[in-house]
């Protein structure tokens, strides 16, 4: 099962370089096809002429930059929101915020398929964790019932579920936490730029404004840079700035990454018609994936895995794609459970119906070469 990463030694686009062959790329979080964007180069060489490399500290010692306060506030009103707070990074930004806010006394109700970052800060927490079973409201109902003695209680879920593409059922599970007054959180990374209005995320997809209390999003994937976020109440944001251990103990972002940031957030805003390309050539290799006869699990969004169940299988199927000049990455547990390997795929904006079409040329033969289909 071990590999080496392989070298990229290119641009990330839709079609790189690694290991040093041109192939299509099929592994990136890359959506919006945005890394490579002049919009956002300029804005980052921008403020490295004007505001240097690096901002010097942590934001409680040397103080905020201007440009993340920008970014913070840009990121409000694109969220719908009275606050956000930026992290260093999605993963920091889940653990960070869930570890701050709960403790020994209190309980965190969790999806089984939440992301590691969640799980590593419901350990740091103290708090009770129970688990449900994937997307089963009715088992989180359960679970909800039993911790009506704690003193603070979560739930907790990915809005889209990162190795599987499904969507979480938010509006039941809102519905739901509502009803035993818990504290409802939702990681939006897979949904920031992809679903709702503008990429908003799930919150706005269901229309849920004013309903979830915390709400986690990602700057690395489809903006294209580095970072995270929690959006939420000035409460919540001015608690986390005193409590949040990664705030406090990290330093911020560089000029030049901020401004990326604010510069991919306003660009997607203005040109919702690079959403629609997105959704438009899932479509395409969804359908085409299906008539090839590839199961693909329960996938909803750009994240579709090709289920092999065998982890040798998953491996061999992504060695021979890559010689076929398809990258479409091998997961294997224990990123996914035993008996669940698959190879996962992600179409970007920037991939052409003919880039895709000769992805799927590539995966018909492969697939027949193992007896997939």
């Amino acid at each position: 099962m071990f590999r080496w990463p392989r070298l990229l030694e290119s641009p990330q686009g839709p079609v790189a370089r690694y290991d040093g062959r041109e192939v299509i790329n099929l592994c990136s979080n890359n959506y919006l096809g945005l890394a490579n964007h002049p919009t956002l180069k300029e804005a980052a060489r921008r403020a490295v002429d004007e505001l240097g490399v690096g901002s010097g500290a942590v934001r409680t010692i040397a103080g905020n930059m201007a440009i993340h306060t920008q970014v913070e506030q840009e990121l409000a009103r694109f969220k719908l929101t009275e606050a956000t707070l930026l992290y260093q990074s999605g993963f920091s930004a889940n653990a960070g915020t869930v570890s701050a806010i709960l403790g020994k006394d209190d309980v965190i109700v969790s999806d089984e398929l939440n992301h590691a970052s969640i799980i590593d800060g419901a350990r740091l927490s103290g708090a009770v964790k129970r688990i449900y079973p994937h997307k089963d409201v009715a088992a989180a109902r359960r679970l909800l019932e039993e911790s009506r003695g704690a003193r603070h209680v979560l739930l907790i879920t990915d809005g889209v579920f990162s190795m599987d593409g499904d969507i979480a059922p938010l509006p039941d599970l809102v519905t739901v936490a509502e009803a035993f007054g818990a504290i409802m959180m939702v990681d939006d990374a897979h949904a920031s730029g992809v679903l709702g209005r503008a990429g908003r995320g799930t919150v706005d997809h269901f229309n849920l404004h004013g309903r979830v209390d915390i709400q986690v999003g990602t700057l690395s994937k489809a903006f294209a840079c580095q970072g995270g976020y929690v959006a939420g109440s000035r409460v919540l944001v001015d608690y986390l700035i005193h409590r949040a251990r990664p705030l406090l103990f990290s330093t911020s972002h560089p000029p030049s990454v901020a401004a990326t940031a604010l510069a991919a957030v306003r660009l997607v805003q203005e040109q919702p018609e690079i959403i629609e390309r997105l959704w438009d050539n899932t479509r395409f290799f969804k359908r085409g994936l299906a008539q090839l006869g590839f199961g693909t699990g329960e996938s909803e969004t750009p994240i579709t895995p090709v289920m092999t169940g065998d982890e040798r299988l998953a491996m061999d199927l992504s060695d021979r794609l890559f010689d076929a000049g398809v990258f479409a990455l091998g997961i294997t547990f224990p990123t996914v459970p035993r008996g669940k390997a698959r190879v996962r795929t992600i179409v970007t904006a920037g991939h052409t119906k003919a880039h895709l079409q000769q992805a799927l040329d590539a995966f018909e033969r492969v697939g027949r070469a193992l007896r997939l289909i």
